[in-house]
């Protein structure tokens, strides 16, 4: 017999080879109806599996990431499926789960897929689907693969059997479709209900400029129709809270091809944003205690060879400028430049913490095909600082820190979160990560001590780190349930030797600061993109370009709306006159599309009472109040920073 040991503590003794599935059943048949894959000694596998010894398990729904992962991977196995019968002759790439959905790169020749035949793969898919065909895992051997894909002529397969070796080379089949692939999957393809395919795109073979263009259909899929309908209600809305579509309505910033992909040009109205977001950074950072600093552009590439960088993360830096035999590059980061900051004047431990911060403007060599408006650029401007600090400091620190997202938060009205815990991969030290496996385990563990001694909701990943150290990358969802990454907060163990960065310590000696790598706001692109959507447009007023619009009914009432108007920018509201020709009803329409938070409508009862209608955008008809008590009213919002109702 073998022990199970499950999530809850408890243990039940198996006969050897028992399945996932069966060991599911002998708890209940309505977990077993549920489970779609599962975890075994932390190995995520198929329910059909083995399992030979001791061994601990989790099983997984679709109430959890792995199930969703593996039913939306599955669901792409079923697209290939039905292409495949739609188009014979389609070669595919790779088909991953994505966050919400999937998709799959494939090579249809000459041919394309038009709307019509997404109805028609769409119908095929659900036709498949009805049939419960099992996904079967079947081993193969490296010269057997080679061989099929061969007879099939399939280039993308045999390059992935590259990289491969025997023992580690598995092929999934359901129905008549089989494909490469290590899986896991779902137990049979009866448990995709409601499925909905929503884009084609263009995707270069591994991601590469230079080789074919392949056709990339992405799709989404649901346990029932009922949570497929609600998903695309979401997607409505989505369309409509687009940041890139709202950026050119509300004027906040502009691309163009003579500046370059991925290098946005902000506009007045987007640049209003930009320094009001700076404008609380700073007075938050100053509060806490940092000073502020400047640094260049660019920087000799022996400045990147110190730092790590250019050996770790060349592939995203622009390509070197030349000058006197010198080889300059354009800034990615801002940590080297601040670590020659700290180095430039002496330090003991009296100085430390030591906090310096600036809204660093980086430059990052992002592909073609990953640039996506403000959320992926090539010219960032990122909300940056760095505390330099000894190891009894760094738990205050990095609490502080947390504090910090707290509050940004609570003023930006973002109710869930969650901080991911990024780790290392022991078997990638001295590739991919520094190889000093102990200063790994000491600061993960306390990085993870302060996210428990905090009560912060947190969730651990493996092999994501920064190659220098953990981080915290920082999860927030829109009011609408998209998830954004906003920033990161990471711990670095590395840089201080590396930059012979010294303090003196209460023992007279020269001591080595820990770093930490934070940007609570992360960038002002990625910031604002998410502002767009979560907001729908409708900034609250502190943060609108412009906080209200004076509306006259006639031009006879001009020179009220002018005395207004300055009386509103003394008191440092941004207030602009609608002194079109225009009927009352079409200026309020229109400054109602630009989502300006006030509207000021003047006419003879106004001005004769030297008062103000007030309309609230979205919410309409507000009542009449002196121009000195809505001055009160709209500087209590824009120093309080109120969020929308």
């Amino acid at each position: 017999m073998i022990n199970i040991s499950f999530p809850d503590g408890a243990v039940r003794q198996y006969e050897p080879g028992i399945s996932a599935l069966d060991v599911a059943k002998s708890i209940s048949e309505g977990l077993a109806r549920k489970v779609l894959v599962a975890s075994v000694n932390n190995k995520v596998v198929d329910t059909s599996q083995a399992i030979v010894e001791d061994a601990s398990i989790k099983f997984h729904t679709w109430d959890d990431a792995e199930g969703k992962n593996t039913f939306w991977h599955s669901t792409a196995h079923l697209m290939a499926e039905a292409i495949e019968a739609i188009f014979p002759g389609v070669k595919f790439w790779v088909g991953p789960a994505l966050d919400k959905g999937f998709y799959y790169d494939m090579d249809l020749g000459d041919r394309k897929i038009s709307d019509d035949d997404l109805i028609a793969i769409e119908k095929k898919m659900n036709e498949l689907a009805k049939k419960n065909n099992v996904f079967a895992r079947i081993e193969k051997s490296k010269s057997d693969a080679i061989n099929y894909f061969t007879e099939k002529g399939d280039e993308y397969k045999l390059d992935l059997l590259s990289n491969l070796t025997d023992g580690e080379i598995t092929f999934y089949q359901q129905g008549a479709f089989t494909d490469l692939c290590r899986g896991p999957h779902i137990p049979h393809t009866g448990f995709i209900k409601a499925i909905k395919l929503t884009s084609i795109a263009g995707a270069y073979w591994k991601g590469d400029e230079k080789n074919k263009m392949l056709t990339r259909l992405y799709g989404v899929s649901f346990p029932s129709q009922k949570e497929l309908d609600e998903y695309i209600l979401m997607l409505e809305e989505a369309k409509k809270r687009d940041h890139r579509k709202l950026g050119k309505e509300l004027g906040i910033y502009t691309m163009d091809d003579d500046v370059g992909p991925g290098l946005p040009l902000w506009m007045p109205n987007g640049t209003i944003i930009i320094e009001e977001l700076e404008r609380l950074a700073k007075e938050t950072e100053e509060a806490a205690g940092y000073k502020r600093v400047v640094t260049p552009h660019i920087a000799k590439e022996s400045m990147y060879l110190t730092s790590g960088h250019l050996p770790y993360y060349a592939d995203s830096m622009f390509p070197p400028m030349e000058l006197d035999g010198t080889k300059y590059y354009l800034k990615a980061m801002n940590c080297p430049h601040h670590h020659k900051i700290f180095d430039a004047e002496p330090k003991s431990y009296k100085d430390l913490p030591y906090r310096i911060a600036e809204y660093g403007t980086c430059y990052r060599y992002e592909q073609s095909g990953e640039l996506f408006g403000l959320m992926r650029v090539r010219c960032l401007h990122m909300n940056d600082a760095h505390i330099y600090c000894n190891k009894e400091q760094f738990a205050q620190e990095f609490r502080a820190v947390n504090d910090m997202y707290l509050k940004y938060f609570n003023i930006f009205g973002i109710d869930k979160y969650v901080m991911r815990l990024s780790l290392h991969e022991p078997s990638k030290l001295g590739q991919k990560y520094v190889n000093e496996p102990e200063l790994w385990k000491e600061t993960e563990e306390m990085v993870r001590q302060v996210l428990i001694e905090t009560n912060t909701p947190f969730v651990e990943v493996q092999d994501e780190a920064a190659f220098y150290g953990p981080k915290i990358d920082v999860q927030i969802w829109s009011t609408i349930g998209r998830e954004f990454t906003l920033a990161t907060n990471q711990v670095d163990f590395n840089s201080g030797r590396k930059f012979k960065l010294s303090y003196t310590n209460q023992n007279n000696e020269p001591d080595i600061p820990l770093i930490i790598h934070r940007a609570p706001l992360g960038t002002h692109e990625r910031f604002i993109g998410f502002l767009l959507e979560h907001y729908a447009g409708k900034f609250p007023v502190w943060l609108a370009p412009l906080q209200a619009k004076i509306l006259p009914i006639s031009d006879k009432f001009m020179e009220y709306a002018t005395m207004v108007q300055q009386q509103l920018k003394q008191a440092g509201v941004r207030v602009e006159i609608d002194d079109r020709s225009e009927k009352i009803g079409k200026k309020i329409r229109d400054t109602e599309l630009m989502k300006v938070p006030y509207m000021l409508v003047l006419g003879e009862k106004e001005v004769n009472e030297g008062k103000l209608a007030i309309r609230r955008q979205g919410k309409g008809d507000l009542g009449t109040l002196a121009v000195n008590e809505f001055i009160q009213l709209i500087k209590d919002e824009i120093v309080e920073r109120k969020s929308p109702e």
